[in-house]
């Protein structure tokens, strides 16, 4: 193991703790102690991973996480906090985070948060590299009506969806969406018409190490929607009471 992670922590106590059980596991660790100083560190250099506190001198975390999306769209982030309210995560994850983590957090939980980032981090750049989208495998039994999975596309009714580009747009609107907001979508566009449990979103789009509450779908369910079924006929995202979500052109 070699992935390099980031920490940027003001709290020299958590800082030297998490860069030592990091260490451990196997991992290049670097350390910042503010959010200038961290956004100095990803300048410099590729980094698998970063656990960013949201309170730090100068620049806050939430500058920080903004600052980096608006650049890199894929690098996992997750957010180390004192808070714990769910509006605080609901902020932080629609900015851009992977995960929330609440301080004082147990440090095998937070391992296996950055074992789940990492593993997915390395999933969605196996999928979207050219060797896996020409694979003969992600063509085999291919239909009209399947996901265009050769060619970077999913589709449906007048949604589209680039996992390539990133490119999202229905009817010829774009559509900006947050990366969990993309992620979530890709995952209901891959699996139409399926009924979907908030369980299978969940480990599907935030990971099998996922602590957090399967509320947090629903939220992000109305996310999607907002962007991708406002406005626009016929609707697509519905909702299967007592079950979950399913994506189709008509229920």
């Amino acid at each position: 193991m070699n992935e390099a992670v980031l920490v940027i922590e003001d709290e020299p106590k958590i800082s030297r703790l998490l860069e030592l059980e990091l260490q451990y596991e196997g991992y290049q660790v670097g350390k910042a102690g503010s959010g200038t100083e961290g956004l100095e560190m990803v300048a410099d250099r590729q980094w698998d991973l970063i656990l960013l506190d949201i309170m730090l001198p100068g620049l806050s975390g939430i500058e920080v996480l903004r600052r980096i999306r608006a650049k890199d769209a894929r690098i996992p982030i997750l957010m180390l906090t004192a808070k714990d309210s769910v509006e605080d995560k609901v902020s932080g994850l629609d900015l851009g985070a992977n995960d929330y983590i609440t301080k004082p957090f147990r440090i095998e939980e937070l391992l296996a948060r950055v074992r789940a980032a990492l593993r997915l981090s390395a999933a969605a750049s196996t999928v979207s590299s050219p060797s896996a989208l020409t694979s003969p495998d992600m063509n085999h039994n291919s239909s009209a009506s399947s996901p265009d999975l050769t060619s970077g596309w999913l589709t449906a009714a007048g949604l589209k969806l680039n996992e390539g580009t990133r490119e999202v747009s229905r009817d010829g609107t774009q559509i900006e969406l947050t990366p969990r907001e993309f992620d979530l979508l890709v995952y209901l566009l891959q699996n139409q018409r399926q009924v979907l449990s908030r369980e299978q979103i969940v480990q599907a789009v935030w990971g099998y190490d996922y602590y957090g509450d399967t509320n947090v779908v629903d939220v992000y369910i109305r996310y999607v929607r907002k962007k991708v079924d406002n406005g626009f006929t016929p609707q697509l995202i519905h909702t299967v009471r007592g079950v979950g979500y399913v994506l189709k052109e008509q229920l």
